[in-house]
């Protein structure tokens, strides 16, 4: 793949943080993104424009049954717990050449997508320090944050070329670090932390800032994340930690994490994909993590009240 050769970028979800991404696209060539939908949505979602930070954008939405070109480039962005299931919409669009960046939260879904189309067409991603919201199909936000991405073996391949020429041409901010890995289970370790406890305590990015108290349990939940990765051979130190507490602070203080938002509109949340994952790897390490089995169980009496 070379930079010409991405002319099909196909979107499976649009939370937040897909409807950012495939705005910035969409304002660079209108024809270069798609967005794969079931038939229900299709009807539902071209009724009416998303306004992305007051703009309006129509993006071209296809089903399964709908004639069109293989995708170049996948950017998956639907919730872990919908992804299963929304995968098999994406099989007619995938070509020998088509590549996939997934946004979710998490560390598990890159393995999820390799098992339904091949893991050597999986680059590892994650977006970060973005404080986009979303209020129905609306989105705003103030920072874009920055895009992460990287093959798995941390090569400049000719693909990870490709995309960085896209993003520097639809004005995306990225970065290829040295260590994919490390730096997603440092995402994973600021997801844990600041969407569990800003959810359960229904506050805003700037209360962490505000209180001491706050702070504190975001590296109570980060210390056992950081304890299960280095027992994995992952180098999250407390340096990393300290960066974690830094990013958080420096997002705009009536932010909400995409947990709080999905608290805030009665929506499932990613309680297995944060809290129940740290569980589960504790188990498989004999690592001790409870402040996150705290968490998982009052979050889950949380979703549970919405029904009253």
């Amino acid at each position: 793949m070379d930079s010409r050769t991405i002319k099909n970028v196909y979107f499976l979800g649009l939370g937040a943080l897909g409807t950012m991404y495939a705005s910035k696209l969409h304002a660079l060539d209108d024809s270069l993104v798609k967005v794969v939908v079931d038939e229900e949505r299709k009807r539902r979602y071209e009724q009416k424009a998303i306004l992305v930070n007051e703009q309006p954008y129509r993006f071209q939405y296809l089903t399964p049954s709908s004639e069109a070109p293989v995708a170049d480039l996948v950017i998956i962005a639907v919730k872990e717990y919908q992804l299963a299931d929304a995968l098999p919409l994406l099989k007619p669009f995938v070509g020998q050449h088509t590549c996939f960046l997934s946004l979710l939260n998490g560390i598990s879904s890159e393995k999820t997508i390799g098992e339904a189309y091949g893991i050597e067409r999986v680059l590892y991603a994650f977006g970060i320090a973005m404080d986009a919201q979303r209020t129905g199909r609306d989105v705003s936000y103030t920072d874009m944050g920055h895009m992460v991405f990287g093959e798995a073996d941390n090569a400049v391949s000719p693909r990870v070329k490709a995309i960085k020429a896209l993003f520097e041409a639809a004005a995306i901010p990225y970065q290829v670090p040295p260590d994919i890995h490390q730096a997603m289970w440092f995402k994973f370790m600021v997801n844990v932390a600041v969407n569990q406890v800003s959810a359960l305590l229904r506050i805003p990015f700037g209360v962490f800032a505000k209180y001491q108290e706050a702070r504190a349990l975001l590296i109570q939940a980060a210390q056992e994340v950081q304890e299960v990765a280095q027992r994995k051979g992952i180098d999250l130190t407390e340096t990393a930690i300290g960066k974690m507490v830094d990013t958080i602070l420096s997002l705009n203080p009536d932010g909400k994490t995409s947990m709080l938002q999905d608290v805030e509109a009665q929506r499932p949340t990613e309680l297995e994909t944060f809290a129940g994952e740290v569980i589960r790897q504790g188990e498989a390490l004999t690592v001790a993590t409870p402040i996150n089995r705290f968490l998982y169980n009052a979050l889950a009496l949380v979703e549970k009240g919405y029904s009253g």
